[in-house]
């Protein structure tokens, strides 16, 4: 269990909520996989909305978020079954075996940390806390740090996770001034950390935008958790799970994520890849998927003034065939 204040109810602001909820077609009776439950703020709805002969599963590596999640659907979505499962939807395959289903109508993906995750400081995951360098999103398997990626890293491949990870422009700038200041210590907090980003980002460049570690947060965070490589295995998963029919949601906050569900989907609603020229097909490829959204759906205005995190929200939706 993660310790740190917490409200009494995990909050949690479910992003692109109604997007969700009308991408998504559930019937009274469906059975839907939330991959990334947090506090519940879609499964409950989610639940409503398949009713009582319908199955929810929620699955979540944070002790913390399935408490609080199993207290939500029991008070907003009494009688309706749900299986909620400790994992990362990296694990897909074998969740969904341990849940015992044939199939799944729906399934849903928020990806990235959650508001709960972000608002505890103990977690390490936030740049405007004073926190031991964590940002594990489970502490009690991951064994890899933030602090570790920090401390042990070679220079150049600090340099490429920022880069790639982070799209930090100031990529090399930052690593160098990290390796430097730790030959004289070890990092151990955040806000160590912090001070050296600002410290190796010209002024001018930090008076505008965003928080100047915000991109550095998101590189070290994905490397931690290894969010990229888990991201395709789920989605894979994900696919070969799905009913005829059945609807497959992805809510991305970078592009890096989007890019990834991008491909995918149009890799797997792709037919005949064989020359032209040939007769016959030789590739054997059939789609599987039929794209719903060929742009992804964004947060109204209204929405991000309520709630800034759906800023970067994007979401793709695509359907079984």
């Amino acid at each position: 269990m993660a310790t740190g204040t917490l409200t009494p109810e995990y909050r949690h602001e479910p992003v692109m909520l109604h997007e969700v909820l009308d991408a998504l077609e559930l019937k009274s009776g469906s059975v839907v996989c939330d991959c990334t439950l947090g506090g519940a703020g879609h499964s409950a709805r989610m639940a409503q909305a398949i009713g009582e002969d319908g199955l929810l599963i929620g699955i979540d590596q944070d002790d913390m978020a399935l408490e609080a999640a199993a207290k939500r659907l029991d008070a907003e979505a009494p009688g309706v079954a749900h299986k909620l499962l400790k994992g990362n939807f990296g694990d897909l395959d074998e969740l969904l075996c341990q849940a015992e289903v044939p199939g799944v109508d729906g399934i849903l993906f928020d990806l990235g940390v959650s508001s709960p995750q972000l608002d505890i400081p103990g977690r390490g995951f936030s740049y405007n806390e004073d926190a031991p360098l964590d940002m594990r999103m489970d502490p009690g398997t991951n064994t890899l740090n933030a602090a570790e990626v920090i401390n042990t890293y070679t220079e150049a491949d600090l340099a490429r996770i920022l880069r790639v990870y982070g799209e930090e422009k100031f990529a090399s700038q930052i690593a160098r001034e990290i390796v430097r200041r730790r030959q004289e210590r070890p990092f151990e907090t955040t806000v160590e950390l912090v001070d050296a980003i600002k410290a190796a980002i010209p002024a001018a460049a930090r008076r505008h935008g965003h928080h100047p570690a915000r991109k550095t947060f998101q590189a070290i965070r994905i490397e931690v958790n290894h969010e990229l490589d888990v991201l395709e295995r789920g989605l894979e998963a994900a696919v070969r799970w799905l009913n005829p029919g059945g609807r497959i949601c992805v809510i991305s906050y970078h592009s890096l994520e989007d890019r990834i569900v991008k491909r995918l989907f149009q890799k797997r609603s792709q037919g005949c890849t064989c020359p032209p020229d040939l007769p016959v097909c030789v590739c054997g490829n059939v789609p599987v998927l039929k794209v719903i959204t060929r742009k992804p759906l964004v947060a109204s205005g209204e929405e991000v003034k309520h709630n800034p995190r759906a800023r970067s929200a994007k979401t793709r939706v695509a359907m079984r065939l």
